[in-house]
């Protein structure tokens, strides 16, 4: 299934739109108007939190962000490699080992879970906002979406 983020163009908190196939609305992405970390939740169509993901108060050499769970418990940390020539991420603490691969801001990367490809997220080419396509399957997508707010926070903080 495909879907599509897309950061809106006046949002106080960095909020984004995630849209089906059909331009559809299927989850919302809120983000606070004032805050450090870049907190940002996903929800569902009815405004249930499902994830957090905040960014690590203060970054040296590998940028990190954080994703919780929609009952505050941290589930995953994202973080990218203080030299990191190929534009990897990886994620720890979750269940099963994740990795993107390829450029984030290129024009597509891998979602890897255990080795075995489970998403492809391409980036579109807008010149007013940030926007992604993410391809995975649909229970998958509510993780992999914060994942790519993860990722967008990162590079959003290191390019700042």
């Amino acid at each position: 299934m495909k879907v599509y983020i897309r950061n809106k163009l006046l949002s106080l908190g960095g909020g984004s739109d995630v849209l089906d196939e059909n331009q559809q609305p299927v989850f919302h992405v809120k983000g606070r108007a004032v805050s450090v970390t870049r907190v940002k939740y996903v929800c569902d169509m009815q405004g249930n939190r499902l994830f957090k993901i905040r960014n690590k108060w203060l970054n040296f050499f590998v940028h990190k962000a954080y994703i919780y769970d929609g009952t505050g418990t941290k589930i995953a940390t994202v973080k990218d490699k203080w030299f990191n020539v190929h534009s990897e991420y990886f994620v720890t603490g979750y269940a099963d080992e994740i990795k993107v691969q390829g450029k984030f801001f290129g024009l597509n990367c891998q979602i890897l879970r255990n080795g075995d490809v489970i998403g492809t997220i391409r980036r579109q080419i807008t010149f007013i906002r940030d926007a992604f396509e993410l391809d995975a399957e649909p229970q998958d997508l509510p993780f992999l979406i914060a994942l790519v707010i993860a990722i967008d926070n990162i590079t959003d903080k290191k390019h700042d």
